[in-house]
């Protein structure tokens, strides 16, 4: 398994690489651009591409995550606003060698729920249709704290088949908005694992946020803990690694940092769970 966190670009993409590396982990996440922004950034391509060929060399993997304002279900000019801000994620992300960018399924407050989830489908329909590259967008399930919709596997899965172009769109699965919507139980992985294998939800997994919480399933509160010291805990992390489909899926902390002000500690414990499980 490949397992890093989130870094920083502070000092460029491929530093952002190079960090990620030196605390251990052979996976990142990081922010194309300013995360509470929907602006166009004009990027530095030459350091987004040797930031893929170290990647590359090093055997490392990573995503990006779009913007916090990327709400694909809003309409109007608003959703254009965020269908330009996510082409150039892609952009970004496919110079940087990255497997895709991760966007929140979408936040409806109309009466209709099914109108939202037609805006989720043109608001894809649009970026994929304006994109030809190979990074994917990655459709992140939600804790529910803004409102249910987005919550289910179904629901994905049901998303991705009707759009156009679905072998554009992937998911990333965060544990705790899984655990926090109430989709993942305590004690109860493997019922949930086995509902999303029957709905083809693994083939199209390509990135997981590896984060426990600070709430009880059912929450619906999006509060990251410290890996093994929230309610997942490590028993409920250990069944969850132990799933055949997610052996070839990185693993990226979403977490607290440590003193020193990385994941180092985090990764190294998450690695010696995922050796022994799959020992």
């Amino acid at each position: 398994m490949r397992i890093g966190s989130h870094v920083s670009t502070r000092n460029g993409y491929r530093e952002a690489a190079r960090r990620a590396a030196a605390i251990g982990g052979d996976a990142f996440q990081y922010f194309p651009k300013n995360p509470r922004s929907l602006q166009v950034k004009a990027f530095d391509r030459r350091d987004a591409e040797s930031c893929a060929e170290w990647c590359r060399e090093n055997g490392v993997v990573s995503i990006a995550h779009g913007p916090y304002g990327v709400n694909p279900a809003t309409e109007g000019e608003t959703a254009a606003v965020c269908a330009r801000s996510t082409l150039n994620d892609l952009d970004i992300a496919e110079a940087c060698g990255s497997i895709g960018v991760v966007v929140h399924f979408g936040v409806y407050k109309g009466e209709d729920p099914l109108q939202g989830y037609k805006n989720i489908i043109q608001w894809i329909n649009t970026v994929t249709s304006n994109w030809q590259g190979k990074a994917k967008v990655l459709l992140e399930n939600q804790a529910g704290e803004h409102g249910i919709i987005g919550t289910t596997p179904e629901e994905l899965v049901q998303i991705r088949n009707l759009c156009a172009a679905p072998e554009k769109v992937g998911f990333c699965l965060d544990t705790c908005h899984l655990f926090a919507s109430g989709q993942w139980e305590t004690g109860k992985w493997e019922p949930f694992a086995d509902r999303a294998r029957k709905l083809g939800y693994w083939e199209a997994l390509a990135a997981v946020h590896f984060n426990d919480s600070r709430y009880e399933s059912g929450s619906r509160r999006d509060r990251h803990a410290v890996v093994g010291e929230g309610y997942i805990g490590e028993e409920n992390f250990r069944q969850f690694l132990a799933t055949p489909e997610l052996r070839d899926i990185p693993l990226m902390l979403e977490t607290p940092e440590e003193e020193d002000g990385t994941h180092r500690r985090q990764v190294a414990l998450v690695r010696r769970w995922s050796e022994e499980v799959l020992e």
